[in-house]
Protein backbone atom coordinates (compact mmCIF):
# COMPACT_ATOMS: atom_id res chain seq x y z
CA UNK A 1 0.00 0.00 0.00
CA UNK A 2 1.30 3.89 -1.12
CA UNK A 3 2.31 5.76 1.86
CA UNK A 4 -0.11 8.38 0.51
CA UNK A 5 -3.01 5.83 0.64
CA UNK A 6 -2.17 4.70 3.95
CA UNK A 7 -2.03 8.49 5.37
CA UNK A 8 -5.39 9.29 3.66
CA UNK A 9 -7.01 6.34 5.24
CA UNK A 10 -5.77 7.44 8.65
CA UNK A 11 -6.66 11.11 8.13
CA UNK A 12 -10.30 9.22 7.50
CA UNK A 13 -10.22 7.73 10.25
CA UNK A 14 -9.99 10.37 12.31
CA UNK A 15 -13.10 12.31 11.12
CA UNK A 16 -15.06 8.95 12.45
CA UNK A 17 -16.61 9.50 15.84
CA UNK A 18 -15.44 7.05 18.58
CA UNK A 19 -17.38 3.55 18.13
CA UNK A 20 -20.36 3.01 20.55
CA UNK A 21 -20.37 -0.85 20.63
CA UNK A 22 -24.16 -0.58 21.87
CA UNK A 23 -24.80 1.65 18.29
CA UNK A 24 -26.72 0.18 15.67
CA UNK A 25 -25.12 -0.97 12.46
CA UNK A 26 -26.19 2.13 9.90
CA UNK A 27 -28.39 -0.63 7.57
CA UNK A 28 -31.03 -3.47 8.96
CA UNK A 29 -30.14 -5.93 6.37
CA UNK A 30 -32.45 -9.36 6.76
CA UNK A 31 -30.97 -11.73 9.40
CA UNK A 32 -31.30 -14.41 6.62
CA UNK A 33 -28.54 -12.86 4.35
CA UNK A 34 -26.11 -15.06 3.06
CA UNK A 35 -23.96 -13.29 0.20
CA UNK A 36 -22.98 -16.04 -2.00
CA UNK A 37 -19.88 -16.73 -3.90
CA UNK A 38 -20.04 -18.64 -7.07
CA UNK A 39 -16.99 -20.15 -8.16
CA UNK A 40 -14.09 -18.69 -10.34
CA UNK A 41 -13.49 -22.06 -12.04
CA UNK A 42 -15.29 -25.43 -12.52
CA UNK A 43 -12.10 -26.62 -10.59
CA UNK A 44 -12.90 -24.50 -7.75
CA UNK A 45 -16.65 -25.44 -8.55
CA UNK A 46 -15.70 -29.37 -7.79
CA UNK A 47 -13.05 -28.52 -4.98
CA UNK A 48 -16.03 -26.59 -2.74
CA UNK A 49 -18.82 -29.73 -4.24
CA UNK A 50 -17.01 -32.11 -2.53
CA UNK A 51 -15.83 -30.25 0.89
CA UNK A 52 -19.85 -29.24 0.96
CA UNK A 53 -21.47 -32.68 0.19
CA UNK A 54 -19.05 -35.26 0.85
CA UNK A 55 -17.77 -33.68 4.31
CA UNK A 56 -20.63 -31.34 5.86
CA UNK A 57 -23.33 -33.05 3.89
CA UNK A 58 -25.06 -30.12 2.29
CA UNK A 59 -28.34 -29.97 0.62
CA UNK A 60 -28.66 -28.68 -2.91
CA UNK A 61 -30.66 -26.08 -1.59
CA UNK A 62 -27.65 -25.22 0.68
CA UNK A 63 -25.06 -25.24 -2.03
CA UNK A 64 -27.07 -22.54 -3.49
CA UNK A 65 -26.91 -20.41 -1.04
CA UNK A 66 -23.26 -20.75 -0.44
CA UNK A 67 -22.35 -20.30 -4.45
CA UNK A 68 -25.63 -18.61 -6.05
CA UNK A 69 -25.63 -20.85 -8.80
CA UNK A 70 -29.10 -22.79 -9.89
CA UNK A 71 -30.32 -26.23 -8.64
CA UNK A 72 -30.34 -27.63 -12.64
CA UNK A 73 -26.52 -26.46 -12.69
CA UNK A 74 -25.44 -27.48 -9.38
CA UNK A 75 -27.03 -31.35 -9.95
CA UNK A 76 -25.34 -31.16 -13.38
CA UNK A 77 -21.73 -30.90 -11.65
CA UNK A 78 -22.59 -33.08 -8.94
CA UNK A 79 -23.12 -36.05 -11.78
CA UNK A 80 -20.31 -35.02 -14.11
CA UNK A 81 -17.48 -34.75 -10.98
CA UNK A 82 -18.76 -37.93 -9.40
CA UNK A 83 -20.07 -36.52 -5.64
CA UNK A 84 -22.10 -38.10 -3.37
CA UNK A 85 -22.10 -39.17 0.06
CA UNK A 86 -21.15 -42.75 -1.41
CA UNK A 87 -18.08 -41.72 -3.27
CA UNK A 88 -16.86 -40.06 -0.47
CA UNK A 89 -12.46 -40.85 0.25
CA UNK A 90 -11.97 -42.59 3.44
CA UNK A 91 -10.92 -40.20 6.53
CA UNK A 92 -7.42 -39.77 7.86
CA UNK A 93 -6.96 -41.97 10.87
CA UNK A 94 -4.59 -40.47 12.80
CA UNK A 95 -5.44 -36.55 12.61
CA UNK A 96 -8.75 -34.61 12.85
CA UNK A 97 -9.80 -33.99 9.25
CA UNK A 98 -10.09 -29.68 9.10
CA UNK A 99 -11.64 -27.78 6.27
CA UNK A 100 -12.67 -24.61 5.32
CA UNK A 101 -15.81 -23.63 5.96
CA UNK A 102 -18.47 -23.43 2.59
CA UNK A 103 -20.58 -20.75 3.88
CA UNK A 104 -24.11 -20.89 2.61
CA UNK A 105 -25.21 -22.74 6.20
CA UNK A 106 -25.53 -20.57 9.35
CA UNK A 107 -22.87 -21.57 11.77
CA UNK A 108 -24.75 -20.54 14.97
CA UNK A 109 -28.08 -22.23 16.52
CA UNK A 110 -29.30 -18.62 17.64
CA UNK A 111 -28.35 -15.07 18.33
CA UNK A 112 -28.38 -14.67 14.19
CA UNK A 113 -29.22 -10.82 14.65
CA UNK A 114 -25.31 -10.56 16.07
CA UNK A 115 -24.13 -12.49 12.91
CA UNK A 116 -25.50 -11.53 9.74
CA UNK A 117 -24.08 -12.40 6.42
CA UNK A 118 -21.03 -14.35 7.88
CA UNK A 119 -17.80 -14.07 5.92
CA UNK A 120 -16.33 -18.14 5.65
CA UNK A 121 -12.72 -17.10 4.83
CA UNK A 122 -12.14 -16.35 9.08
CA UNK A 123 -14.19 -19.87 9.78
CA UNK A 124 -12.81 -23.21 9.25
CA UNK A 125 -14.26 -26.62 10.11
CA UNK A 126 -12.69 -29.17 12.36
CA UNK A 127 -15.03 -32.54 12.84
CA UNK A 128 -14.86 -34.91 16.12
CA UNK A 129 -12.74 -38.09 15.80
CA UNK A 130 -15.64 -40.27 16.95
CA UNK A 131 -18.57 -39.31 14.54
CA UNK A 132 -17.69 -38.57 10.66
CA UNK A 133 -20.70 -36.20 10.00
CA UNK A 134 -19.90 -34.33 13.60
CA UNK A 135 -17.66 -30.81 13.72
CA UNK A 136 -17.67 -27.29 15.25
CA UNK A 137 -16.70 -24.24 13.36
CA UNK A 138 -13.76 -21.64 14.60
CA UNK A 139 -13.83 -18.40 13.70
CA UNK A 140 -10.25 -16.78 13.47
CA UNK A 141 -10.75 -14.42 14.06
CA UNK A 142 -14.16 -12.72 14.54
CA UNK A 143 -13.08 -9.83 15.41
CA UNK A 144 -10.53 -7.43 16.42
CA UNK A 145 -10.22 -4.21 18.34
CA UNK A 146 -7.59 -1.60 18.00
CA UNK A 147 -7.24 2.01 20.20
CA UNK A 148 -8.64 3.07 16.50
CA UNK A 149 -12.22 1.13 17.39
CA UNK A 150 -13.92 -1.93 16.06
CA UNK A 151 -10.95 -2.96 13.31
CA UNK A 152 -12.32 -6.04 11.93
CA UNK A 153 -15.53 -8.16 12.41
CA UNK A 154 -16.57 -11.79 10.52
CA UNK A 155 -20.11 -10.73 9.67
CA UNK A 156 -22.72 -7.78 9.96
CA UNK A 157 -23.35 -6.42 13.27
CA UNK A 158 -22.22 -3.20 15.51
CA UNK A 159 -20.42 -1.25 13.15
CA UNK A 160 -16.61 -1.35 12.43
CA UNK A 161 -14.62 1.47 11.92
CA UNK A 162 -14.51 0.79 7.90
CA UNK A 163 -18.23 -0.06 7.18
CA UNK A 164 -18.78 3.79 8.96
CA UNK A 165 -16.18 4.94 6.57
CA UNK A 166 -17.97 3.58 3.85
CA UNK A 167 -15.11 1.45 3.25
CA UNK A 168 -15.40 -2.32 1.45
CA UNK A 169 -13.10 -4.97 2.50
CA UNK A 170 -12.35 -7.30 -0.21
CA UNK A 171 -13.10 -10.58 0.11
CA UNK A 172 -10.24 -13.63 0.78
CA UNK A 173 -10.48 -17.41 1.00
CA UNK A 174 -8.12 -19.75 2.87
CA UNK A 175 -4.99 -20.99 1.19
CA UNK A 176 -4.00 -24.17 1.45
CA UNK A 177 -0.31 -24.92 2.11
CA UNK A 178 2.18 -28.15 1.09
CA UNK A 179 2.04 -29.24 4.17
CA UNK A 180 -1.82 -28.74 4.62
CA UNK A 181 -2.45 -26.04 6.88
CA UNK A 182 -4.61 -23.08 6.42
CA UNK A 183 -3.46 -19.85 5.62
CA UNK A 184 -4.77 -16.46 5.26
CA UNK A 185 -3.10 -12.79 5.08
CA UNK A 186 -5.48 -9.59 5.57
CA UNK A 187 -4.24 -6.23 5.23
CA UNK A 188 -6.81 -3.68 6.44
CA UNK A 189 -6.91 -0.23 4.42
CA UNK A 190 -4.70 1.73 6.87
CA UNK A 191 -1.66 -0.87 7.09
CA UNK A 192 -3.11 -2.94 10.01
CA UNK A 193 -2.20 -6.54 8.68
CA UNK A 194 -3.41 -10.00 10.29
CA UNK A 195 -1.87 -13.80 9.53
CA UNK A 196 -4.28 -16.24 10.57
CA UNK A 197 -2.82 -19.86 10.50
CA UNK A 198 -4.11 -23.17 11.46
CA UNK A 199 -2.93 -27.08 11.07
CA UNK A 200 -3.93 -30.28 12.39
CA UNK A 201 -1.19 -32.61 14.20
CA UNK A 202 -0.92 -36.48 13.74
CA UNK A 203 -1.27 -38.67 16.78
CA UNK A 204 -1.83 -42.41 16.95
CA UNK A 205 -4.04 -41.11 20.39
CA UNK A 206 -7.41 -40.08 19.32
CA UNK A 207 -7.19 -37.39 22.07
CA UNK A 208 -3.82 -35.66 21.53
CA UNK A 209 -4.77 -34.86 17.91
CA UNK A 210 -5.58 -31.28 17.84
CA UNK A 211 -5.99 -28.38 15.53
CA UNK A 212 -2.77 -25.81 16.14
CA UNK A 213 -3.39 -21.97 15.67
CA UNK A 214 -1.62 -18.71 15.25
CA UNK A 215 -2.69 -15.11 14.72
CA UNK A 216 0.39 -12.73 13.97
CA UNK A 217 -0.67 -8.91 14.02
CA UNK A 218 1.33 -6.43 12.27
CA UNK A 219 0.57 -2.53 13.02
CA UNK A 220 1.68 -1.06 9.75
CA UNK A 221 0.60 2.67 10.74
CA UNK A 222 2.66 5.62 11.34
CA UNK A 223 1.06 5.60 15.01
CA UNK A 224 1.29 3.41 17.89
CA UNK A 225 -1.55 1.23 18.72
CA UNK A 226 -2.74 -0.20 21.76
CA UNK A 227 -5.65 -2.12 23.00
CA UNK A 228 -5.29 -4.66 20.44
CA UNK A 229 -8.23 -7.57 21.50
CA UNK A 230 -9.60 -10.51 19.66
CA UNK A 231 -12.18 -12.22 19.32
CA UNK A 232 -11.88 -16.10 18.20
CA UNK A 233 -15.21 -18.10 18.48
CA UNK A 234 -15.69 -21.81 18.37
CA UNK A 235 -19.45 -22.19 17.48
CA UNK A 236 -21.19 -25.74 18.02
CA UNK A 237 -24.36 -26.03 15.90
CA UNK A 238 -22.21 -28.63 13.97
CA UNK A 239 -22.04 -30.88 16.96
CA UNK A 240 -25.37 -31.17 18.34
CA UNK A 241 -23.88 -33.33 21.77
CA UNK A 242 -22.05 -29.79 22.39
CA UNK A 243 -24.81 -27.69 21.19
CA UNK A 244 -27.13 -27.15 24.61
CA UNK A 245 -28.47 -23.54 24.28
CA UNK A 246 -26.50 -23.33 28.54
CA UNK A 247 -23.24 -22.35 29.72
CA UNK A 248 -23.63 -25.21 32.28
CA UNK A 249 -21.74 -27.61 30.46
CA UNK A 250 -18.91 -25.43 30.11
CA UNK A 251 -15.84 -24.50 32.53
CA UNK A 252 -13.59 -21.71 32.16
CA UNK A 253 -10.34 -21.82 33.50
CA UNK A 254 -8.16 -18.95 32.18
CA UNK A 255 -7.03 -19.41 29.40
CA UNK A 256 -8.86 -23.15 28.82
CA UNK A 257 -12.66 -22.86 28.26
CA UNK A 258 -13.95 -26.73 28.16
CA UNK A 259 -17.59 -27.70 26.81
CA UNK A 260 -18.69 -31.36 28.30
CA UNK A 261 -21.28 -33.40 26.16
CA UNK A 262 -24.27 -34.54 26.94
CA UNK A 263 -23.73 -38.02 27.76
CA UNK A 264 -20.34 -36.37 29.92
CA UNK A 265 -17.83 -38.53 28.57
CA UNK A 266 -16.66 -36.43 25.69
CA UNK A 267 -15.67 -32.66 25.60
CA UNK A 268 -14.42 -29.72 23.56
CA UNK A 269 -11.21 -27.85 24.74
CA UNK A 270 -9.77 -24.50 23.51
CA UNK A 271 -7.52 -22.27 24.88
CA UNK A 272 -5.47 -19.14 23.78
CA UNK A 273 -1.94 -17.30 25.14
CA UNK A 274 -2.78 -13.91 26.39
CA UNK A 275 -6.43 -14.65 26.72
CA UNK A 276 -7.54 -12.23 28.58
CA UNK A 277 -11.26 -13.06 28.64
CA UNK A 278 -13.03 -16.74 28.80
CA UNK A 279 -16.61 -17.17 28.15
CA UNK A 280 -19.02 -18.42 26.33
CA UNK A 281 -22.41 -17.22 24.30
CA UNK A 282 -25.14 -19.36 25.41
CA UNK A 283 -27.62 -18.21 22.57
CA UNK A 284 -25.10 -19.07 19.62
CA UNK A 285 -24.21 -21.46 21.83
CA UNK A 286 -19.98 -20.89 21.50
CA UNK A 287 -16.81 -20.60 23.63
CA UNK A 288 -14.18 -17.96 23.85
CA UNK A 289 -10.70 -18.19 25.08
CA UNK A 290 -9.74 -14.20 23.71
CA UNK A 291 -6.18 -12.90 23.92
CA UNK A 292 -5.15 -9.36 23.74
CA UNK A 293 -2.08 -8.68 21.93
CA UNK A 294 0.37 -6.36 23.32
CA UNK A 295 1.01 -2.62 22.45
CA UNK A 296 2.27 -2.42 19.09
CA UNK A 297 4.77 0.68 17.65
CA UNK A 298 4.53 1.43 13.80
CA UNK A 299 5.93 -1.52 11.93
CA UNK A 300 6.08 -3.83 15.00
CA UNK A 301 4.82 -7.40 15.01
CA UNK A 302 3.39 -9.95 17.71
CA UNK A 303 2.36 -13.47 17.40
CA UNK A 304 -0.15 -15.51 19.82
CA UNK A 305 -0.90 -19.47 19.34
CA UNK A 306 -4.55 -21.26 19.95
CA UNK A 307 -5.33 -24.84 20.00
CA UNK A 308 -8.63 -26.39 19.91
CA UNK A 309 -9.09 -30.51 20.55
CA UNK A 310 -11.64 -32.90 21.29
CA UNK A 311 -11.10 -35.23 24.59
CA UNK A 312 -13.23 -38.89 25.23
CA UNK A 313 -12.43 -40.27 29.05
CA UNK A 314 -12.45 -38.85 32.72
CA UNK A 315 -9.78 -36.85 33.24
CA UNK A 316 -10.30 -33.41 30.91
CA UNK A 317 -8.25 -31.35 33.86
CA UNK A 318 -5.30 -33.77 33.39
CA UNK A 319 -5.17 -32.80 29.93
CA UNK A 320 -5.66 -29.62 29.99
CA UNK A 321 -2.55 -29.54 31.96
CA UNK A 322 -0.81 -31.97 29.18
CA UNK A 323 -1.32 -29.17 26.18
CA UNK A 324 -0.69 -26.23 28.97
CA UNK A 325 2.78 -28.13 29.28
CA UNK A 326 3.71 -29.50 26.27
CA UNK A 327 1.83 -26.53 23.78
CA UNK A 328 1.94 -23.90 25.83
CA UNK A 329 5.34 -24.18 27.64
CA UNK A 330 4.04 -23.67 30.78
CA UNK A 331 5.75 -25.13 34.14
Amino acid sequence: MSCLRRTACCLLLLLIPSLSIGAEPPANPPIDQVTPRPPASDKELQRWLENMVWYHGYTVDEIELATGLPPDEIKASLEKHDISPATRPALPTDQLLMLPYPGGRHPRIGFLEGAIDPERETKISLFTPWDESSYVVMDLPEALWSNLGLTYLAHIHVPTIWSKAGVDLERQEWKEQEDGSLALTRELPNGIRYEAMARVNTSEDPNKRAMLMALKLTNGTDQPLDDLRVQNCVMLKGAPEFAEITNDNKTFENPFVICRSSAGDRYIITAWERCVRPWGNVRCPCLHSDPQFPDLAPGESATIKGWLSFYEGDDVHGEMKRIATEYFGEK
